[in-house]
């Protein structure tokens, strides 16, 4: 069974494709939950570095991880095709949901086996072990992330503690009507 296919798949995997800064990854269909667009975002004091903070998604919290610093890039400037793509990772044999900050989504793509080559050991902004491969799609290749292995144990447990910690002070953040200044 070759590794680099989303287990039990049987063949061709759907994959989502983003832009971040200039390259174009991918991660398994499957992991998405969905796409929404940018929207500002709470900090979080003690956060790895790589976690913007976190936003609220209909009540529940969730960490925002900036790839471009994650890759050791300068953060992204923010467009309007800027948006998160919400995933579900692994953690501890637990689902945990992230949000992943991209520059732009660019389009579903299906990969076979025959489509997915062993990540490259150099030319790549990416350490290997967040790769899964490289996707073969037209005349490109596109990175294909491997989202359980992007976050450390540790980071990943700093941020289910502190989602566990933030409700009460993110869901209170929600935009308030002005009031005119008459007391």
């Amino acid at each position: 069974m070759n590794h680099l296919i989303e287990p039990g798949s049987g063949g061709r995997s759907s994959y989502l494709s983003f832009m971040l800064a200039g390259e174009e990854y991918a991660v398994g269909l499957l992991r998405v939950r969905e796409i929404i667009e940018y929207r500002p975002v709470t900090r979080v004091p003690g956060m790895p570095v790589a976690v913007q903070g976190v936003i609220n998604l209909r009540g529940s919290v969730v960490p925002v991880v900036d790839l471009a610093v994650k890759f050791g890039l300068s953060p992204r400037p923010i467009t309007r095709w800027s948006c998160f793509v919400i995933v579900e990772v692994a953690l501890d044999g637990q689902q945990t949901v992230l949000g992943l900050l991209c520059d732009t989504v660019r389009e579903v793509l299906e990969l076979g086996p025959d489509d997915i080559e062993p990540p490259p050991a150099f030319g790549t902004r990416v350490r290997l072990e967040f790769l899964r491969g490289m996707g073969r799609h037209g005349d490109a290749f596109i990175l294909l992330l491997d989202l359980d292995r992007l976050l450390s144990l540790e980071e990943l447990l700093r941020l289910t503690t502190a989602a566990d910690e933030a409700p009460a002070s993110v869901l209170s953040t929600a935009p308030q009507p002005e009031s005119p200044g008459h007391g």
